[in-house]
């Protein structure tokens, strides 16, 4: 208010520069005789003091829109500068438009971090997010969505027609809050759900793609479990009887028919039959206690596990039977310092069932190798065991996960089971890829 007050006491100081001047002129007008001269002089000094004020005043004006100007196009480098020759009364008027404009751009700055945050934290999540607008245009894509679709980049929706039709179809006509299912061709199960808002006058529709194969695998396992969970206890409510019911026959038979009849080839026919019926109802309730982990298992002890070590650790229970099967194994870890979090019994079982199985998959091969192979690729652990065997006919590699599904003809069907199940207790995956005469890979994604 200062600058305010000076600046009018200098512009009524100059109004009546002004008056005096033009009274001064025709005061010497009356007392001389060149009165052309004298109203030349006078207008030239005039003007020259009008001039002098119009400047004053419109560069204040300058400053002003210069000011608003900066604040509209958002350009914030604009520095006011102490005007000396407008005299003091300025100063304050321009460290209020410097300090004006440091608050904006301090606030720029803070907006552009915030949205440099929430950017990175969306192509960081694991969850899949694109949203655009009723045209079409993409106006943002995620890291996890490129990923999950198989694409690297998305300006446009109508781009999805040719790889992804039914995904086209769905994003085009998702309603907000209403959850769908799509296959990719990969057979990845994403669930998408949208939602839409209002910004800047236009719709814009957001849509969350998430990979639900972990979700659908839990119930898959639960749901065997279950079933798993009723045989065995029908099972065993049936055979425990049966079994004792046998041992009273034996005993029977031993004290009472043996000694009082003379027919002992039917005796020991009968004795047979009852030993035969007894090995066989132990060996049914043996083979379903064999699945009792399955439906049981505990939940993991996590604790940080240097990989190489876990490795190390594996091979050496491991060495033996490889060694006398002729099969050759590396091992490559990177970095070598590596390290999960994991429950080591129990990943250490997983990967001994998987060598087992590899050691196992070689008919006519000269070279038998298994390689194991441990990276880390976007935040994530992969171990993954490979071999050259083989492989999986693709109608088997499609049920190898399913409980007592097995190609082995000594096999239980149990282990990729109870593996898979390990790993979804850890968070992560079991997954496989395979190709008849090549060989197999099975990762474990923690």
């Amino acid at each position: 208010m200062t600058g305010l007050r000076h600046f009018s006491i200098m512009i009524a100081v100059r109004i009546t520069v002004i008056i005096l001047t033009v009274i001064l002129l025709f005061r010497l007008v009356e007392f001389h005789t060149n009165e052309g001269l004298i109203y030349i002089l006078g207008s030239i000094i005039v003007f020259v003091q009008a001039s002098l004020l119009y400047n004053y005043v419109t560069k204040v004006n300058r400053k002003l829109i210069y000011f608003l100007e900066s604040v509209r196009y958002s350009d914030f480098t604009i520095n006011f500068r102490a005007d000396n020759t407008m005299g003091t009364t300025f100063r304050e008027l321009n460290q209020q438009f410097n300090e004006v404009l440091e608050a904006f751009r301090q606030a720029r700055a803070e907006k552009e971090a915030s949205l440099q945050y929430l950017n990175t934290i969306v192509q960081h999540i694991g969850t899949g997010l694109i949203t655009f607008d009723g045209t079409g245009q993409v106006n943002i894509i995620n890291s996890a969505a490129l990923r999950m679709l198989g694409i690297y980049r998305l300006q446009q929706l109508s781009e999805l027609e040719d790889k992804h039709p039914r995904l086209y179809e769905l994003l085009a006509n998702l309603n907000s809050g209403v959850r769908e299912l799509y296959r990719t061709p990969a057979d990845q199960p994403l669930a998408l759900q949208g939602a839409s808002i209002q910004m800047h006058g236009k719709w814009v529709r957001i849509v969350v793609l998430q990979n639900i194969q972990t979700e659908l695998q839990q119930q898959e396992v639960e749901s065997w479990q279950n079933l798993t969970r009723v045989l065995r206890h029908e099972i065993m409510n049936s055979m425990t009887p049966i079994v004792s019911l046998v041992g009273t026959m034996r005993l029977i038979v031993n004290e009472d028919i043996e000694p009082s009849t003379s027919n002992q080839e039917a005796v020991s026919d009968l004795k047979e039959a009852l030993q035969t019926l007894e090995k066989r109802s132990k060996g049914m309730m043996q083979f379903v206690n064999a699945y009792r982990d399955f439906t049981t298992l505990p939940k993991p002890n996590f604790a940080t596990l240097a990989v190489q070590e876990l490795l190390h650790d594996v091979m050496q229970l491991l060495q033996t039977d490889l060694t006398a099967a002729g099969v050759l194994w590396q091992i490559n870890i990177k970095p070598e310092t590596l390290s999960l979090k994991a429950d080591s019994a129990q990943i250490q079982q997983v990967l001994i069932n998987l060598i087992k199985n590899a050691s196992e998959s070689f008919t006519s091969q000269n070279s038998r190798t298994i390689s194991i192979n441990a990276y880390i690729t976007d935040g994530v652990t992969i171990i993954e065991v490979e071999d050259n065997g083989d492989g999986i006919e693709p109608e088997a590699l499609d049920n190898i996960f399913i409980p007592f599904y097995t190609t082995k003809k000594t096999g239980s069907g149990i282990g990729l089971s109870l593996s898979r199940q390990i790993l979804q207790q850890h968070g992560g995956q079991l997954n496989v890829r395979s190709e008849v005469g090549k060989g197999t890979v099975f990762s474990l994604v923690i």
